[in-house]
């Protein structure tokens, strides 16, 4: 490996450059329940993978994957996995992970296997880092194969062919057998065949046309970087403009919307960039850079534009190293914020955070949007349900994103009404609302979430307790303490005292609820407090 290429695939590695399917789904924002700050309420399981970096197939729950990298929806619901440092594609249905295509037959002096490049059927073909996955209409699979600097292709009989690329890194475009590639990380299909390339480590978008012919659709960077004394590489660029001039640094994410056009995940430029074919022009629709105070996108040495967070309009919206997209069948576009750890979403010109920890750290916890954890998401599908799903690939595991569904029972009236998770909890006595807060009788949530209560008449208090956990609160005075282990700590004020009435003692919900870590939204549309754990242990 000469020292360019070196350097590009450390700079490659370091962001992580995964990949993206296009699938179609529901109307998200408007199927979807929304809680506080417009945070739409979704959970977050772990659909397979124990989290093991190796190669098990078998049950979901216990297989194991080497840094996944992109999934995609088979006609038959299956899910396709791009297992990129086993050099293997995998399938999961059913609750069973199967191999799809590709096998190994050594490995390298670490144990880890060795990947390869040979076209056969799909049990004794050879990939190299497989990347971006994508689908045509008669459900033939394209393979952005990012190691062997090539695109493949699976045919609906088994047969794996290399579509174009010589395995030789350059940037030659011609007859699929002629052209050259530098990482391909990403591949989206168009509905007339034509196959769109994130060429990665060329800065460039590429397109192959159903006759095999690979084309350059935008400008070389040009721009040239000196990372260690005597070692310059061509780093990427940035600019808007008519598709040919255009520039881009390290695009990784492809997604095609219904009119055909290409969404690009810009990933060293931390934007979202659109190219129009209609209009010949490219621009940039999600992503701004905190640090321009003079106005130069980048520094003497800056391979990137820094990484950084922020939701709101999108032309001010913030992002550290976007990878994997998918369209939803809003026209929004759903986004793998992989060094954010977060799924971000773009829509009607807003950027919104639907998962990931708040602290922006990587984590594997499963459980509601905030709450659940990640640790370098790579790519997105979105499901015709509204589903979507995340090849999370420094935890090795596939996991799903669903919106948050309120209990099928629950009454379609005007009522006050309270559930835990997708189940409607039923009381003795009507819960109410009182200066904003909603009451509601202690006894029956408590026993619902598993809590002993207990009342002591010399000072009017409840204890509810569970597992070494105790909340106290008192009646008809503001206040509540929580107890672990036996230390109390301090009083934490409240704006609402419990009470009794008709023989009930209400308790503030939000309160109560939030003290022993469960999370608390209200529905205004059905009058619900919609209490959910947090966070849970992902398999």
């Amino acid at each position: 490996m000469n020292k360019v290429s070196k350097v590009f695939t450390l700079a490659l590695i370091s962001t992580l450059l995964m990949s993206t399917t296009t699938v179609w789904g529901a109307a998200l924002s408007v199927d979807s329940i929304k809680g506080s700050d417009d945070q739409l309420l979704t959970n977050v399981t772990s659909l397979a993978g124990i989290g093991d970096f190796d190669n098990q197939n078998g049950l979901a729950a216990l297989a194991s994957f080497r840094n996944p990298t992109s999934t995609a929806i088979m006609p038959d619901g299956s899910i396709l996995v791009s297992d990129t440092r086993n050099h293997v594609i995998r399938k999961l249905k059913d609750g069973q992970v199967t191999a799809f295509a590709g096998v190994t037959v050594d490995v390298d002096a670490k144990g880890f296997p060795l990947g390869g490049r040979y076209d056969g059927k799909v049990d004794t073909s050879f990939f190299q880092e497989p990347m971006g996955l994508g689908l045509d209409g008669k459900g033939n699979v394209y393979v952005a194969d990012a190691g062997n600097n090539a695109i493949r292709k699976i045919d609906t009989n088994g047969n794996v062919t290399t579509l174009a690329g010589t395995g030789i890194i350059g940037i030659a475009d011609g007859a699929g057998s002629e052209a050259t590639f530098h990482r391909p990380s990403d591949v989206a299909v168009k509905s007339d065949g034509t196959v769109y390339v994130a060429d990665t480590l060329n800065h460039l978008i590429r397109s192959i046309s159903p006759t095999g012919q690979v084309t350059t659709l935008n400008a070389l960077s040009g721009r040239l970087i000196e990372v260690t004394p005597g070692q310059v590489v061509q780093a990427g660029d940035y600019l808007d403009s008519s598709i040919l001039v255009s520039k881009f640094n390290e695009p990784t994410g492809l997604a095609l919307d219904s009119k055909g056009n290409l969404f690009v995940s810009d990933s060293g430029n931390q934007r979202i960039r659109y190219i129009d074919f209609q209009l010949n022009q490219v621009t940039t629709v999600a992503g701004n850079n905190r640090y321009d105070p003079q106005g130069a996108l980048y520094g003497e040495t800056d391979l990137y534009i820094p990484g950084d967070y922020l939701d709101g309009p999108a032309d001010k919206a913030l992002f550290n190293a976007p990878q994997g997209i998918a369209v939803t069948g809003e026209g929004g576009l759903v986004i793998a914020d992989s060094l954010n750890h977060s799924i971000r979403y773009l829509n009607q010109g807003k950027v919104t955070t639907l998962a990931g920890a708040t602290n922006l750290r990587g984590g594997e916890s499963d459980g509601v949007d905030r709450g659940a954890s990640f640790k370098n998401p790579a790519d997105v599908t979105v499901a015709a349900d509204g589903t979507i799903l995340i090849a999370d690939a420094f935890n090795n595991k596939v996991r799903k994103v669903s919106p948050y569904q309120l209990p099928a029972d629950l009454p379609k009236d005007n009522t006050i009404k309270v559930a835990y998770e997708s189940n409607w909890i039923q009381f003795d006595a009507q819960p109410e609302i009182v200066n904003d807060r909603t009451m509601v009788p202690v006894r029956i949530i408590a026993e619902t979430l598993g809590y002993t209560v207990k009342f002591n008449d010399a000072d009017r208090s409840l204890q509810l307790t569970k597992d070494g956990l105790g909340i106290e609160l008192y009646v008809d005075k503001t206040g509540v303490k929580r107890i672990v282990e036996g230390l109390v700590a301090p009083l934490k004020e409240t704006d609402v005292a419990p009470y009794i009435k008709q023989d009930r003692t209400y308790v503030p919900v939000r309160f109560f609820a939030e003290e022993i870590g469960l999370d608390v939204q209200w529905d205004n549309v059905t009058r619900t407090a919609i209490l959910r754990p947090k966070t849970t242990i992902a398999p």
